[in-house]
């Protein structure tokens, strides 16, 4: 089937969605190697309290990912009333689980970076910025709720120019409260807190003055009905479910590497500030792979969003493998961003060398679950294939490779990221089987 305007569709929606990931990235970039300034325990201490925050920014992810299933093919319909009661709940949702998440952080930091790393140092450092950093809970699950709806409906810049806004308040208050206030790592958590209260306010009044399709009264956003509730719970569900123990695992990963010692953790939290920066662009295609789907969904256009799925089996293993390539200067910086012993970064520079291998396969596993079975609401089948493999697959090799084996840090990198090749190997079995495409609207 020839499809008219793929390219051009897909590279709208998703350069934006990947730039706007990227300067996210920098704004936590930011944190790290300005605190990376002031030496490794600072370092390993905001690496692990920023764990607590990736654990609820997976579970927003989930709870949004569920959200946009439902907008995207709303959107194929050109239905503003279900785009903006879908908006409501899943803000509802993310609202709840982001102020449990800050009652922990404000009562019980220690305990939280304790479950990580038995460094009392770092412990207590790591605890003095969550307490704060904590704060920012709350306007990021707002600001995540209405920045995926502004992609499931195509309305990608403004998120990308309200992050560009955090970025550079970010960096500014940094270097004030850091360097020039002395503070430390506080004044790493009061910065963030600041450029995420600034891009919420702006992603808020923006969308409600140009009227945009997502900005609705009150009651049209809690518009919906016990039925809709329930057909949403049956599709976010498990995708809020695999988020949530997706990002459980990854922070056992990082557990794996804090009980293998402060330089190990050190290195991999250099590695992932590092390879986030190539990475958005994975996510980006793979986030437009499923606007573009859903939407043909919603649109009836079956045999289309069939095609999308099919020509994205070889894309998006090419795009991994070219934006993967763009680590190899990155890693030649290491040295000059911070300052660690030379070890530490030989360890970075390794790890970001098995990670270039994987990238094929990493990319084809957000593409399968992420951007095609999400679409097509084939939640229950991701959730269960990718949490097998992680838990069932990565973890023990992980164990092993730690604290059986005591393997080197990139060696167990290597074990625990053995999980996307058996997981691309999944998602190519369940595309060519059509089975994941559903209407759910």
């Amino acid at each position: 089937m020839k499809l008219k305007g793929f390219y051009s569709s897909l590279v709208a929606i998703a350069i934006p969605i990947s730039l706007q990931a990227l300067l996210q990235n920098f704004v936590n970039m930011l944190d790290t190697v300005m605190i990376g300034r002031l030496g490794s325990v600072e370092i390993a201490a905001v690496g692990l309290g920023n764990q607590i925050f990736f654990i609820l920014n997976m579970i927003l992810f989930g709870i949004t990912s569920g959200g946009g299933v439902f907008i995207a093919q709303f959107w194929g319909k050109k239905d503003i009333k279900g785009i903006r009661k879908s908006l409501g709940l899943m803000t509802l949702i993310a609202l709840f689980v982001s102020v449990v998440f800050t009652i922990l952080g404000i009562f019980i930091p220690n305990k939280l970076i304790g479950i990580y790393s038995p460094d009392p140092e770092v412990v207590k450092v790591g605890g003095e910025y969550l307490r704060l950093a904590c704060l920012s809970y709350i306007p990021t699950a707002i600001s995540f709720s209405i920045t995926l709806a502004l992609r499931s409906t195509e309305r990608v810049k403004l998120p990308l120019v309200c992050t560009s806004v955090s970025l550079f308040t970010n960096a500014g208050a940094n270097y004030v409260l850091i360097f020039i206030a002395h503070l430390g790592v506080k004044g790493a958590a009061i910065a963030t807190v600041f450029a995420r209260v600034v891009e919420l306010i702006i992603l808020v009044s923006w969308s409600y003055s140009h009227k945009y399709e997502i900005s609705g009264k009150l009651r049209e956003l809690l518009g919906f009905d016990w039925s809709f509730v329930f057909k949403y719970i049956k599709i976010a569900f498990p995708v809020i479910i695999n988020e949530t123990f997706w990002g459980l695992g990854t922070s056992v990963y990082n557990g794996i590497y804090a009980h293998a010692g402060t330089d190990a953790f050190t290195a991999y939290s250099i590695t992932g500030t590092i390879s986030q920066l190539t990475w958005v662009f994975c996510m980006g295609f793979g986030n437009g792979m499923g606007v573009l789907i859903g939407k043909r969904i919603g649109e009836k256009k079956l045999d289309e969003a069939r095609a999308y799925a099919l020509r994205s089996m070889w894309f998006m293993p090419l795009i991994g493998t070219a934006v993967g390539i763009f680590l190899l200067p990155l890693s030649k910086l290491l040295p000059f961003l911070f300052n660690v012993e030379p070890e530490i970064i030989k360890m970075a520079t390794q790890i970001l060398m098995i990670l270039i291998l994987l990238y094929p396969f990493n990319s084809f596993c957000m593409d399968w679950i992420v951007g095609v079975c999400r679409a097509g609401g084939d939640t229950v089948f991701s959730a269960v294939g990718e949490l097998v493999v992680l838990w069932g697959v990565a973890i023990p090799l992980g164990y092993v490779a730690a604290f059986v084996l005591h393997l080197p840090a990139p060696m167990i990198f290597l074990f625990l990221s053995s999980e996307s090749i058996v997981k691309a190997i999944i998602g190519v079995i369940r595309i060519l089987s059509g089975k994941w495409l559903h209407e759910v609207t």
